[in-house]
């Protein structure tokens, strides 16, 4: 089976290469935008499946279809959660949401496989499609967080946030000025709520945001440490599995 990935976040691209390899597929290219998909297509054999996001850097991703014959299946991938999703049902395999679970995609990729019909008899309506996506309203991130102490209420932008981090089952946020605040929610959750341009999520245990990051030092393992600036609890290390994405991110 062939298989390619379109997505413009190149972190959550290859994050999702190794999802779909892990089930014992074969991702052949991942593809970043409209245009370099567009001239791909133009000059290679169309594959069995694509995993497509639906907003690309440069544009929706039904850009692509409006310039090439494309006849693969399609498993859509997006952070809409509402107005859309009636829409995928319809016209598509399968849609799964950012951030998107193994199991779900395992039920995806099976859906797949268990279709009779042929990849080239599939008809996607994308014109339906972008008419229920028109004039999507823009991803807002999460910029400032509400924590109680004692019997006041404090408000932190994401501008004093040093890091995020888990510790005994809960989640806080570590502050520029060297303090730590309970949070009610998880790294899960925070890791699709904070601009992915800004925030990183290092390992199982850090997120951490590119202003914070003071140094970063070669580790054991082909692991990276982070040095941040006031947090001194524990070693922020980038997990080797990361270390590309991460690369690429501070790049």
């Amino acid at each position: 089976m062939d298989i390619i990935i379109i997505e413009d976040e190149k972190p959550a691209a290859r994050l999702l290469q190794r999802k779909v390899e892990k089930l014992g597929l074969k991702v052949g290219i991942l593809l970043h935008s409209v245009e370099e998909s567009v001239d791909w297509f133009s000059k290679n054999e169309h594959p069995d499946l694509i995993f497509l996001d639906i907003q690309l850097s440069d544009g929706l991703s039904f850009e692509i279809f409006e310039k090439v014959a494309i006849k693969s299946a399609i498993i859509f991938t997006t952070a809409y959660d509402e107005y859309a999703l009636r829409a995928f049902k319809l016209n598509s395999i399968d849609y799964l949401l950012k951030p998107i679970d193994e199991d779900d995609l395992e039920v995806a990729v099976t859906k797949y496989k268990s279709r009779t019909q042929k990849p080239e008899s599939l008809q996607l309506d994308f014109e339906q499609i972008k008419r229920m996506l028109a004039n999507p309203a823009e991803k807002t991130y999460k910029t400032r967080f509400t924590v109680k102490i004692g019997q006041h209420l404090k408000v932190i932008t994401s501008d004093e946030i040093e890091c995020f981090f888990s510790e005994n089952k809960g989640t806080y946020i570590h502050t520029t000025d060297n303090r730590d605040y309970l949070i009610d929610t998880t790294l899960e959750v925070l890791e699709n709520e904070m601009n992915p341009k800004d925030f990183y999520r290092v390992s199982r245990k850090f997120i951490v945001p590119l202003k914070s990051i003071k140094e970063i030092v070669v580790y054991s393992n082909s692991r990276l440490k982070v040095i941040l600036p006031t947090y001194k609890d524990d070693e922020v290390i980038v997990s080797r599995e990361k270390v590309s994405d991460f690369k690429e991110w501070i790049g």
